[in-house]
């Protein structure tokens, strides 16, 4: 009985796997770089991602100005100074520096979060359109060629101008 039972799962095991190398998969591949460079949407947020990080570069190089003429200043009065008055430029001085740092600081986090901001609707977008033509083109595997980690695949279709076409794109 137990043998029987053996031969029997083996039947059915070799069947199920049989069927499996049966079904047929379809690939297809997309170059996701590329495909958001045509965007327009790409193109407004990079726009003003350049104009928030221009606005944090002025914001810094004036601190910087700022800070060069304290030092300025400083040396060219240093040898007049009573000590108290030395003492209170260097911790301005001192001051201004942590203030930079902590600036520079803040608007790399501030980049970030505006970077993340712009693009995430962006990605999504182009992520909805390449799910919907996976969906009705019965694609199995959808694999991105734009992001570099791909090293060899079989032959597979190239969906970018399906992703276009669904995104409105020339």
């Amino acid at each position: 009985m137990t043998r029987k039972l053996l031969l029997t799962g083996f039947a059915i095991a070799g069947l199920f796997f049989t069927a499996q190398a049966q079904h047929s998969y379809k690939f297809g591949h997309v170059n996701s770089t590329q495909l958001l460079s045509m965007m327009p949407e790409t193109k407004s947020a990079d726009s003003s991602l350049q104009k928030f990080g221009l606005s944090l570069e002025n914001q810094l190089k004036t601190m910087t100005g700022e800070y060069q003429n304290k030092i300025s200043d400083f040396k060219s009065k240093e040898a007049s100074m009573a000590d108290p008055i030395k003492d209170s430029k260097l911790k301005e001085i001192s001051d201004l520096e942590e203030r930079i740092q902590t600036f520079q600081e803040s608007a790399q986090s501030s980049m970030q979060k505006k970077k993340e901001e712009l693009y995430t609707p962006i990605l999504k977008k182009a992520e909805e359109a390449i799910n919907a033509v996976a969906k009705e083109n019965k694609y199995s595997y959808i694999f991105d060629t734009g992001a570099g980690s791909l090293l060899f695949a079989q032959e597979s279709d190239d969906v970018l101008p399906l992703v276009k076409s669904k995104l409105g794109l020339k």
